[in-house]
């Protein structure tokens, strides 16, 4: 594992990823790039173009230049490592790759898009591989990535790991503190066996046992825990803890705690406070608790025993004062000024 891939995918479909436009994808469509699901491959799998790929894959150029993709990201952000994944392509993927990032108010139109600066320089590629970069010394904000290939040839995935900077103006006065879309974080847990901790704070509901958080059985007289550094500071009002799906593998039970770190030790037991107390859970359910006026807090732990699944952990809070404007003071120095207006097309693309 990198430093950077406990961070969330931004370009993640999950979370709202989507491709945008591309200017070649013959074989095979641009809009796998961003797909949840890691890339398959059934050999002599044939359609009306030739074998079919999991992946992105343009056509053999034979003609000077290069083909790109464009990525809105799902949840903008700051980009601290970038995955170019070319599995299954072997005799086929492009040797040399870059990524470029723009930062673009509201919602806008693949031309509207400008103002790139570099992520990833161009980069030499292995095949069938995750080629990984780390991005160090860019703090903007980014909501679009292009991905160029030199010339051409095909990619599986995208993934682009980031630490999320929401825009405060789109935030209620109640969010999902805990929420990945937000700026929510696992940031520790006890252990991860059959499904990792992030996926308890993505968006929506689990559709699978799979898309939750599930330990290895316990054998001994412990438990099982996770912690969740918040979106930002808040009172947290209403937990809901899901354990959809989770029928023979839930946890028996469950209970959350709170911490400020602002003043106090993650480390120190102590300096934990009960938000929710050690309450029975049921199978396959939906569980919401209200919660009592609490602390304000910046790390939730929510402990469950003995072991066991968990879809979903929501905790719906009211952002401060001040951590509304801690928030927007994030926004305000990772966010670049307006773009210029848009050069000359720089070549046709399909939009999508």
């Amino acid at each position: 594992m990198t430093r950077w891939d406990h961070l969330p995918d931004l370009a993640s479909r999950r979370l709202g990823g989507g491709v945008v436009a591309a200017n070649d994808e013959l074989f095979a469509a641009a809009d796998h790039l961003v797909l949840d699901e890691p890339p398959s491959f059934s050999a002599r799998t044939f359609g009306p173009k030739g074998q079919v790929y999991d992946g992105w894959e343009t056509r053999r150029r034979r003609e000077p230049g290069h083909d790109h993709a464009i990525v809105r990201l799902g949840a903008p952000g700051i980009v601290r490592g970038i995955v170019v994944d070319t599995s299954f392509f072997t005799g086929n993927y492009p040797p040399y790759a870059s990524v470029e990032g723009c930062c673009v108010d509201g919602h806008p139109s693949p031309s509207e898009l400008s103002d790139w600066f570099p992520l990833v320089p161009r980069s030499p590629l292995a095949g069938d591989s995750r080629n990984e970069f780390v991005v160090s010394d860019v703090e903007h904000r980014v909501t679009h990535v292009r991905l160029s290939i030199y010339p051409d040839g095909g990619v599986a995935r995208l993934r682009v790991h980031g630490e999320v900077v929401p825009d405060p103006r789109l935030l209620p006065a109640v969010i999902d503190l805990a929420a990945m879309e937000h700026g929510g974080q696992v940031v520790a847990c006890s252990n991860l066996f059959y499904g990792p901790p992030h996926q308890l704070i993505a968006p929506g509901l689990a559709r699978v046992m799979g898309e939750g958080w599930e330990t290895a059985r316990r054998r001994d007289d412990a438990n099982d825990w996770v912690v969740v550094k918040l979106a930002a500071p808040g009172r947290v009002r209403l937990a809901e803890l899901d354990t959809s799906h989770f029928k023979g593998n839930a946890p028996g039970a469950a209970g959350l705690r709170g911490l400020d770190a602002r003043t106090a030790d993650v480390e120190h037991a102590a300096a934990w406070t009960e938000l929710l107390p050690r309450t029975r859970l049921q199978p396959d359910t939906r569980h919401r608790f209200p919660l009592a006026d609490g602390p304000e807090v910046t790390h939730v732990r929510m402990d469950i025993y003995p072991d066991g699944g968990m879809a979903r952990l929501r905790l719906w809070g009211a952002l401060t004062e001040d951590a509304r404007t801690a928030l927007s003071t994030t926004w305000s120095r990772a966010t670049p000024p307006p773009p210029t207006p848009p050069s000359a097309d720089q070549g046709q693309m399909h939009v999508l």
